[in-house]
């Protein structure tokens, strides 16, 4: 049986760059951006630790096809998505 998983766009604390990225364990995925385990990773070096949107899927698969569909997006777009579920753009990890 295939695990679930989750697409989600992380934000820093000014909101000025996004990061699109997926994972079976969204709190653990989170958690090494909030920790900045990757060092040299793009999240770490942008300080991208706020989470303002998730969408979970039942296959991981799922979850990867549709970052990639995000990935694909214009910034505009993805301002609207987040926009359109998180108004305020609260970081969403509490919530997780």
């Amino acid at each position: 049986m295939k695990r679930g998983g989750s697409t989600y766009i992380l934000t820093n604390k000014h909101n000025t760059t996004l990061y699109s990225g997926s994972a079976e364990d969204l709190f653990a995925r989170i958690n090494e951006h909030k920790r900045k385990e990757y060092p040299n990773s793009f999240s770490s070096r942008y300080n991208l630790n706020k989470l303002v949107y998730h969408k979970s899927f039942m296959r991981i698969e799922e979850a990867r096809e549709y970052e990639r569909y995000i990935k694909g997006k214009s910034r505009k777009w993805k301002i609207d998505l987040i926009t359109a579920s998180n108004p305020e753009w609260k970081d969403l990890f509490e919530e997780t």
